[in-house]
């Protein structure tokens, strides 16, 4: 159990890639095998993921989401959406896109890859731009841009356990 805490604590968000680094096909599929792995309500796997190397996109991403600017160096960017058409468990699709995020969090922190999740739900104005760039269907939500590439920074592990933060049985 130590040897996973320990994994999970040295997964940080990296800001700073190797300009030009490649990351392969194989391991942008290991990490979406990983984020189609993850739990979701009912089993309804509303994910979509959009990757994106073209400079040019990466770009505009930057220009639309203000805290994206670690994509300059970046080798990639993964988009994650939602399908809301066929949603029988109306809203948990941010929750299992959620999820489906981290599992890609850890298969590149486990690949040796640095990311860096920015948020794009709940912000209207990141949404409009997310489906205006990427031409998105109406029943389809961008959640998140994921940077990703190989590190140019390393971090400590982060322990941000806070025993304040737990009660039992009532707050």
């Amino acid at each position: 159990m130590d040897d996973v805490l320990k994994f999970i604590q040295r997964r940080r968000s990296i800001r700073q890639y190797q300009k030009g680094a490649e990351v392969s096909e194989g391991q942008v599929e290991t990490l979406l095998r990983a984020a189609m792995s993850a739990p979701s309500a009912g089993n309804q796997q509303p994910w979509h993921f959009i990757v994106v190397r073209d400079r040019a996109k990466l770009e505009a991403i930057m220009q639309i989401h203000p805290y994206a600017g670690m994509l300059k160096t970046a080798s990639l960017a993964v988009v994650v959406c939602g399908d809301l058409s066929n949603e029988s468990f109306n809203r948990y699709w941010a929750q299992d896109c959620a999820a489906a995020t981290q599992n890609l969090l850890l298969a590149a922190a486990n690949s040796g890859l640095g990311t860096c999740w920015c948020g794009v739900h709940p912000r209207p104005e990141r949404e409009e731009g997310f489906r205006k760039l990427f031409a998105l269907p109406g029943n389809i939500a961008p959640f998140a841009v994921i940077a990703v590439g190989v590190p140019a920074e390393q971090k400590a592990p982060a322990d941000y356990y806070d025993p304040a933060r737990i009660h039992s049985e009532t707050w």
